[in-house]
């Protein structure tokens, strides 16, 4: 019997290669058009095939991604931080970007202008103590002819009302600008429950910022700055910042704002005095920002923006996933789609805030901050997470104890301690550190640094011992150092 011959592919048995078999009859032009159509059909086919391909070697690099949550409220210095690590691992695109922090910087500087003239104005012009006279009667908002009439710094009173108002007048054409620069800068979006006044940005505000300035869908950014391509807006708020520098040098050095500022009854952040301080500089009809400048710079964060850096470890580059999530109360129910597959997170808390209560008056923001971190600790989706603590803002601080601030009037439970600084930390550092242990059923490590990440190479080295610590901990399991 002979032996069975399974048909071959180019066998006229084989019901397939008859199918696509051309037909005897077909002509030249409808085998161009055959051919045509077949090798439309092989591009399209091996499209998909490299497509997939592209998709399985993403997904497993991506394995080996890390990915990095900054968490705080707002005003800690996550966006602070965040810049740092654009600055070690990224420096290009911070100088791409440069040009677009000048719009956030006069922002600064034009609302604490304002903000100093508002505080100015609801103390009628003048400190308390020059108003107080010998038998120390309060005087607020020229509510009290008597004692006004019976202080003997009348004189000086009265002269310093006039210069403060000769000021107000004169610098009230660059107060006015602080709406116009909010809008550049938010695109008119505003959130709800997420601070009195506040103006927030969405990631990638630095490009639109320029292109909606310019009429244009994009723009070009280089580390030169090009006065052609500026902002209309900014180039006129740049003219009167240099045309009333001297009105902004005097009113920072006026005794009365010196005098609010030391009472407590002017508060101003951290980024306005240094601006202030730096006014003749940042007036300067050719400033570019420096560095220094857009560590200090302020803008809140809406919702959230990824970073991505290539990271170094050990000769082997793994990229990191960096997600800073705005901090505000009314933000916060944002986080959670983050927890599911983050690897690490670092969680900033500014421990110079013990005398303010920011968005809750009734809540301190020390406290605030060991609330969330306890919603953070006791997380389920977070019990695996790598955790590292920057108790942030240490030189401000410093600063305040130094000044005479004392810590007890703000929080009662820091009872007689001495209001040295090393103290004062050490206090933070174990109530953060009990709710972890309160809220640690894996026992994972808390990694613990005092911080001020507007000093780059103190944050910087920081970073290489958080980096090396995530490493350790998630990485090498996974067999990927």
């Amino acid at each position: 019997m002979p032996a069975m011959r399974t048909p071959s592919v180019y066998s006229q048995d084989d019901p397939l290669s008859e199918a696509i078999r051309p037909p005897e009859t077909e002509t030249d032009d409808e085998r161009q058009t055959r051919l045509e159509r077949e090798a439309e059909a092989k591009r399209v086919s091996e499209q998909i095939d490299e497509q997939l391909r592209i998709e399985r070697e993403n997904l497993r690099r991506k394995s080996g991604d890390v990915k990095l949550l900054l968490l705080g409220q707002a005003e800690s210095g996550k966006s602070t931080l965040q810049k740092q690590f654009q600055l070690m691992y990224r420096p290009h695109s911070l100088d791409q970007e440069r040009a677009s922090w000048r719009t956030v910087i006069y922002f600064n500087v034009v609302r604490s202008i304002k903000h100093i003239l508002n505080t100015l104005e609801s103390w009628d012009d003048s400190l308390e103590d020059e108003l107080d006279g010998p038998s120390g009667s309060q005087f607020v908002g020229g509510s009290n002819s008597n004692s006004r009439s019976a202080s003997p710094f009348q004189g000086n009173a009265a002269s310093s009302r006039s210069i403060i108002a000769s000021l107000r007048r004169r610098l009230s054409p660059l107060v006015s600008a602080d709406a116009a620069l909010a809008d550049r800068l938010s695109g008119g979006v505003t959130v709800s429950g997420s601070g009195k006044g506040g103006v927030f940005v969405r990631s990638g505000w630095q490009a639109r910022t320029i292109e909606n300035a310019l009429g244009r869908r994009r723009a070009r950014q280089s580390e030169e700055y090009d006065k052609k391509q500026d902002d209309p807006l900014v180039q006129e708020v740049s003219r009167m910042l240099e045309a009333t520098k001297d009105e902004i040098r005097e009113l920072w050095a006026l005794p009365t704002v010196k005098g609010l500022i030391a009472k407590r009854r002017l508060k101003l952040d951290e980024w306005s005095e240094f601006f202030l301080r730096h006014i003749t500089r940042v007036a300067a009809p050719d400033y570019l920002p420096s560095t220094d400048d857009i560590l200090h710079a302020r803008i809140q964060t809406m919702g959230v923006a990824e970073h991505v850096f290539d990271v170094n470890i050990h000769g082997k580059s793994v990229s990191w996933h960096l997600f800073d999530v705005g901090g505000a109360r009314g933000q916060r129910h944002t986080w959670v789609p983050y927890f599911d597959d983050a690897n690490a997170i670092i969680f900033v808390a500014p421990v110079s805030a013990f005398d303010q209560a920011k968005e809750d008056p009734r809540t301190n923001r020390i406290d605030d901050s060991l609330q969330l971190f306890t919603q953070i600790c006791s997380s389920p989706l977070l019990k695996n997470v790598h955790l590292v603590l920057f108790l942030n803002k240490t030189d401000l601080l410093r600063t305040k104890l130094e000044n005479g601030l004392r810590v007890q009037k703000y929080i009662t439970s820091f009872g007689e301690r001495s209001n040295d600084y090393e103290t004062v930390v050490q206090y933070f550092r174990a109530h953060f550190l009990q709710v972890h242990r309160r809220n640690n059923e894996n026992r994972r490590v808390l990694y613990t640094h005092f911080t001020s990440v507007v000093d780059t190479k103190a944050t910087q080295r920081i970073i290489g011992n958080v980096r090396d610590s995530i490493f350790r901990g998630y990485l090498q399991s996974a067999a990927l150092v």
